[in-house]
């Protein structure tokens, strides 16, 4: 299959519909965080029932090309199909993906494409290695850039290491963003399901810094009286 014929498909199973409700959802608003981004309407269950149709067939080329294009369900398709490659190569293809998604992360623009690719891919990479490269994404000025660190902390979360979650989210308690408080809010939320003293320890630290969205967000597995006493402290 073709890059081609990939974007002919996806195309006939656009919504004009349900692309309004996209734009509207993703902000796409003069100055709002999806300014200019293209949707062609399509639900994620139909874009990833084409990965599997296609899966095998493209290579990490095509794979790159999908990922610049206009439309952002084509963006979609191809992070679907690189994440697909990863779980599915050996080491020494995922480092060539992982290397490939860090080039072209100025097309991964999106909260789902960041929420879809980073924790796979780059959690999945980095887990065993030096994450300085990923450490440095934190302190970036790009939304995006930020949310790809914070999110690929979710692969570590899943193993019981929480270290870079609550170090990314405390160099974050100022950030300007509502996207990056709520990744914040929901990996503080996914450690501390896992360990809830450290989750504790950290809201003991910070509940009173924190914006609030990112506090209700990691909150929300805890007990309701715990949850009024860090919000009356706030």
């Amino acid at each position: 299959m073709s890059v081609s014929q990939v974007i002919s498909t996806l195309k006939r199973l656009s919504d004009p519909e349900f692309a309004i409700g996209s734009r509207r959802f993703n902000k796409v608003g003069p100055g709002e965080y999806a300014e200019k981004d293209k949707f062609l309407g399509i639900r994620v269950p139909l874009i990833r029932e084409q990965v599997k149709i296609f899966g095998e067939s493209l290579d990490l080329s095509d794979q790159s090309t999908l990922l610049q294009n206009e439309w952002h369900e084509v963006r979609l398709f191809a992070l679907l199909s690189m994440v697909h490659s990863f779980n599915h190569s050996a080491n020494t293809s995922k480092g060539q993906i992982t290397k490939q998604y860090l080039k072209l992360k100025e097309h991964i623009n999106g909260w789902d494409l960041v929420d879809v690719s980073a924790p796979q891919i780059i959690g999945g990479w980095y887990v065993d290695k030096d994450r300085s490269r990923i450490h440095k994404l934190i302190e970036s000025n790009n939304l995006w850039d930020r949310r790809i660190a914070i999110l690929s902390t979710f692969y570590y979360i899943r193993l019981h290491d929480f270290d870079d979650t609550f170090r990314y989210a405390e160099e974050v308690l100022n950030d300007s963003e509502d996207l990056i408080h709520k990744a914040c809010g929901w990996m503080l939320r996914e450690a501390g399901k896992r360990d809830e003293k450290k989750l504790l320890k950290f809201l003991d630290q910070h509940c009173t810094t924190m914006p609030r969205t990112m506090l209700r967000y990691s909150m929300e597995k805890l007990t309701p009286p715990v949850r009024q006493r860090y919000l009356h402290r706030k």
